[in-house]
């Protein structure tokens, strides 16, 4: 009799403490959404692990910088324990969806507290190239992102900036020192993205560039 009152004390604790952590991870989702910081806190101060992923597998972080959520994202970067290097099923990280919406402020202290500036496949330098955020641009080169990142298709970043981006994207990339003559797995450089979105603008910069690489005749 005693074993099965043990038994059946462990069972409510279980479920009580399974209701509690279900109705936590909906409060989360939902405190996200609502940019609601104060109740996003207090549940990680409850222990709540930062970390969970949502039914569509994102996780936290990705999803208020995504919203955007900027006070959330503030308190999940400053939160210890939260994985600021966590990628998606399409191996997204914060600092790539901080990228492509242009927080600046955000990628800053992302990278400051050892979000990987670079990594194989889609990098943030493509996500912020895309958008032409210029400052966003500038902070990622200046903390040594690999300008002629390729994405699992060899597209770089100043393709992406020739194709959706903006003319000042692409004469940063160029003047950092962005190679030209790359090709994509279709053999496309990016002059060849510039034409293909009918963008003079970029095509002529990146024309321009390539002239003045080649060298001089002699009179």
């Amino acid at each position: 009799m005693r074993h099965y009152l043990k038994n059946l004390l462990y069972l409510v604790v279980v479920l009580a403490f399974s209701a509690v952590n279900a109705g936590s991870y909906e409060d989360f989702f939902i405190a996200i959404k609502r940019d609601d910081a104060t109740a996003v806190v207090d549940l990680l101060r409850r222990g709540f692990d930062p970390n969970t992923p949502s039914p569509d597998g994102l996780h936290g972080l990705y999803l208020a910088l995504r919203e955007p959520s900027p006070k959330v994202a503030q308190a999940l970067i400053d939160w210890p324990k939260t994985d600021l290097n966590a990628r998606n099923k399409q191996d997204e990280s914060p600092l790539m969806m901080a990228a492509l919406k242009g927080h600046t402020g955000l990628v800053r202290q992302l990278i400051a507290k050892g979000a990987h500036v670079s990594k194989p496949g889609w990098a943030p330098l493509h996500y912020a190239a895309t958008h032409g955020h210029l400052e966003v641009m500038d902070l990622l080169l200046e903390h040594h992102a690999f300008i002629d990142a390729e994405s699992p298709n060899g597209t770089t970043p100043l393709m992406m900036a020739a194709h959706y981006g903006t003319p000042a994207a692409v004469k940063l990339l160029l003047e950092a020192g962005a190679d030209v003559n790359m090709r994509n797995q279709l053999g496309l450089t990016a002059i060849d993205f510039a034409n293909r979105a009918n963008r003079r603008d970029a095509a002529e910069l990146i024309a321009a560039h390539i002239r003045q690489q080649q060298p001089r005749g002699r009179w």
